[in-house]
């Protein structure tokens, strides 16, 4: 009877999968995985169906595999991680939350973990690795090889997000007198190359930096002719202590698929590849996101209580601004009391401020984060927001003029919020562009700062201009 149920288990399960297709599509068309796919692997789980596990789940690219550990319980990820054992391909680990990784790699003897790493790349492995505590690192590393062990090590000697903690320290590097023929029977003949490269680079005795080959050169070359002849001296090295995000503005400026990583003496000490380059453009932009939002690191897969102390302190900020600009409407109590109005109005004005605010911030915060506003055209940049910020609120003015006027039988009241509200648009132009260029000019992030002091100035500026004019209007009644 046993057998027949787990025939039947197996056709059920793949029964669940037959209409992912012979690609093995596991999305859906919203982008997610596939619910069948899910139920299906979360049933192999619980059956602990190896052999169910490994022709469904080993196939699956490492960002595939990602997801679906991002997609199933912690209680199914550590038993799926334990049933594939060594088939568990590590690279995933790359591709999920940091949470995630560190809860994966704890359950994990040191032992499993320095065999796995052994078999990954070396950016990918120093990515695993900078998460864990010291005593973890140094228990890990010597259990490799001694070579791989100084690699490793010196990739995570260097500061966190540096080129040098990206890069991947296989590569390939020849003197300049080798022929490209000899180059080419290196390459074939050479077991300890890099799974993937694009650039060979040039090196004297020193391992100073020559320059660089493209592969397609060297196979329309003759045999017999030097490296030299047919080097690129424009070679665009990355120095190791230059911050990661820089580097990947210097692929972007010069349209580069790979590049040489070099130390402080220019010695090659690794290469800088298009795709580590496509995952800090996403990693610095989702860190900007989440600066300005104030929710500093915090991942999906973070637990309430590490949630709530990312949130904590900049809402504390908030509530510190808040109160000032609460301060600043006590100062007109006696003129909101003769007309209730005023209090209806007042949010309009610091609503539309703080708005226009942020959209003029969000524009400089990112171009200062791509070096596309500097001092050259920061002058430009901000009259311009300027000129926006007076043509907007004459627009807005006249239409919450007309509004509030007819709402409450008063022209005057009209006049006060439409002025009120151009004065406010003015400054929250100024404030959007001129806080997040004081706070660069510093050394503060700007993504980090902006908004809270932003949002301040606009509350404080739009109630005062607002409560103060009505304040006159009032007394000439």
């Amino acid at each position: 009877m046993n057998d027949f149920a787990d025939r039947d288990d197996d056709k059920m399960k793949d029964a669940q999968l037959a209409e992912v297709g012979d690609d093995d599509d596991i999305y859906g068309e919203d982008g997610s995985i596939r619910q069948d796919f899910l139920t299906a692997i979360g049933a192999a789980i619980a059956d602990r169906d190896v052999l169910f596990l490994r022709d469904h789940v080993i196939p699956l690219h490492e960002s595939e595999l990602g997801d679906l550990l991002e997609s199933i319980n912690a209680s199914q990820r550590q038993a799926l991680v334990k049933l594939l054992g060594a088939d568990f391909d590590f690279a995933a680990l790359t591709e999920v939350d940091e949470a995630i990784r560190l809860e994966i790699i704890d359950a994990m003897p040191n032992e499993q973990i320095a065999q796995a790493l052994g078999d990954l790349d070396s950016d990918d492995a120093v990515y695993i690795l900078e998460d864990l505590d010291e005593e973890d690192q140094a228990e890990i590393l010597a259990q490799l090889p001694f070579t791989e062990r100084v690699r490793l090590r010196r990739s995570l000697d260097y500061p966190e997000d540096t080129a040098g903690r990206r890069m991947q320290t296989e590569f390939v590097a020849v003197p300049p007198f080798w022929t490209v023929g000899q180059t080419i029977d290196y390459m074939r003949n050479e077991e300890n190359l890099p799974d993937s490269f694009s650039q060979i680079f040039v090196i004297d005795p020193t391992f100073k930096l020559l320059g660089s080959v493209n592969l397609d050169r060297i196979l329309r070359t003759r045999r017999k002719a030097r490296i030299e002849e047919i080097m690129d001296d424009s070679r665009y090295p990355i120095p190791a202590e230059m911050d990661q995000e820089e580097a990947a503005q210097v692929f972007e400026q010069y349209d580069l698929l790979s590049a040489a990583v070099v130390d402080e003496n220019d010695r090659l000490v690794g290469v800088l590849t298009i795709d580590d380059v496509v995952d800090v453009i996403h990693e610095e932009a989702d860190e900007d996101i989440k600066r300005m939002g104030g929710v500093g690191d915090e991942e999906l897969s973070d637990n309430v209580m590490s949630t709530v102390r990312s949130r904590f302190a900049w809402l504390l900020i908030n509530l510190g601004t808040a109160i000032l600009a609460s301060a600043v409407i006590s100062l007109f109590d006696a003129t909101i009391s003769q007309m209730v109005a005023l209090a209806v109005l007042m949010p309009i004005v610091a609503s539309m401020g703080g708005n226009a605010g942020t959209q003029t911030m969000t524009v400089t915060v990112r171009a200062l984060a791509t070096k596309d506003l500097d001092i050259y055209n920061a002058g430009r940049i901000i009259r311009r927001e300027a000129a926006v910020g007076v043509i907007n609120g004459v627009i807005f003015a006249v239409i919450i003029g007309v509004v509030a006027g007819f709402w409450f039988a008063s022209p005057g009241l009209g006049t006060v919020i439409a002025a009120a509200m151009i004065i406010n648009m003015l400054a929250a132009a100024l404030a959007g562009i001129l806080l997040p260029l004081l706070l660069d000019k510093v050394g503060a992030d700007p993504a980090i700062s902006s908004a809270v002091f932003v949002t301040t100035v606009t509350d404080v500026i739009g109630f005062f201009a607002f409560l103060g004019m009505a304040g006159l209007w009032l007394a000439h009644l």
